[in-house]
Order: C-alpha cells, then structure tokens, then sequence
C-alpha cells in the first residue's frame, strides 16, 4: 500500500519532501502535483520503476517520456537546445510546458523516443516538484498521470489514491487541481512546432 503525504502547495514540509525524495532513490514510483494536474514519475535511472509505470499507464514503447526538470540550465544537459530555442524557454519557463528536443547521451536510450531519438522536457511552475527537484538534485522522470482510458490529467488526489494505491509508493496530495494539459512544443527540428495547445501561452514559440 503506498504511502499518502499532504503537503502544502505554497510551503511545502522540507521533512515531507526529503522523505518523498528517499522514496524516489530508493526506486519508488511517486504521484506528485504539477501545474498541469498530476505527474507519475520515478527516478531517470531506475529502469523497473519506469517499467512499473509503462504497466500503470499503458504505455507503449514509442512514448515520448518527460524529463521534469528544475530550471533551463538544468534542461540544455539532457537536450541539443539552440540559441532562440534557449531564450524561448527562459521567457516561458518555470510554466505548463512540455519541449522535445533531441535528445543528449546523458539520456537513457530506454528514456528516447526509439525512431527520433527525442525526449520531452519540462519545467513545472508548481512549489511542491520545484521542491522535489531541488532536493534530489537531478530530473525526475514523469509521465502525465492520465490513467487508461482516460483523455485528461488526473486531478483529484483522493481519486488518485482510490485507484492506485496498491500500485504505487507515493501519492502527494498538493491540492485538487485542473485537468488541462500542458502546451507541447516539438524543437527537434529546425523552427518550433505546436503539437498541442493546452495550459499556457503559444506566443513564445510563433
């Protein structure tokens, strides 16, 4: 049975944090809060946790996985960001934003897209993972919590724990939050593409 911390979304408790980060080292599968409902992530390295929410999800092997990042500097070791891909993302970051870039060797193969060799990142304007990725030190690797045959992001934690709490390590309650998805922008080639128009304004990237 998974654990269940409420945590607050604009202070968060650094005990409840630092104990979520344990979680996460010690190869947990953790629900957390983003600013575009919740994320399901684990850490970038740990191969069976990432296996474990492929099963939660349903995922295929060709899924864009996301790199939840805490900040620009943090996003250029993972992803080949050019110079007006980097001041777009510094105007509209942290934000409900997901990127694709190509992707670096600091990333898994496992991690990339297998025809594009892609990854997606993201810098979520939410307290609570700003504070997971500060004490971790490192990207949690994420997936929207959108549960199979479901279209939107779940958001309500009470929900979350009803139906996944004998399948994950963590859920963190940070609040009921709304359900759009981020925007995602595709930088793999050479001008930006708007893939998806969710949370967030398009006006960075046309």
């Amino acid at each position: 049975m998974s654990q269940f911390f409420y945590v607050h979304p604009e202070n968060p408790q650094a005990r409840l944090i630092k104990q979520a980060v344990e979680i996460i080292k010690s190869g947990g599968v953790v629900v957390y809060p983003t600013d575009s409902g919740y994320a399901i992530g684990c850490s970038i390295g740990d191969k069976s946790a990432l296996d474990r929410i492929c099963r939660i999800r349903d995922l295929e092997k060709s899924h864009n996985f996301t790199l939840v990042c805490s900040d620009v500097s943090e996003l250029s070791n993972y992803a080949k960001v050019g110079n007006q891909a980097f001041r777009a993302l510094k105007s509209a970051t942290p934000g409900p934003y997901t990127f694709i870039f190509k992707a670096t060797k600091d990333v898994p193969k496992r991690l990339q897209n297998p025809k594009k060799k892609t990854i997606g990142l993201r810098i979520p304007n939410n307290q609570i993972a700003l504070d997971l990725l500060a004490e971790l030190g490192e990207p949690i690797m994420s997936s929207t919590l959108i549960l199979p045959g479901q279209e939107q992001a779940e958001s309500d934690p009470d929900h979350i724990r009803d139906v996944l709490e004998h399948h994950v390590d963590l859920i963190i309650h940070g609040g009921y939050l709304g359900e759009t998805p981020t925007t995602v922008v595709d930088y793999s080639e050479d001008s930006p593409e708007i893939i998806r128009t969710g949370n967030g304004d398009t006006s960075f990237f046309e």
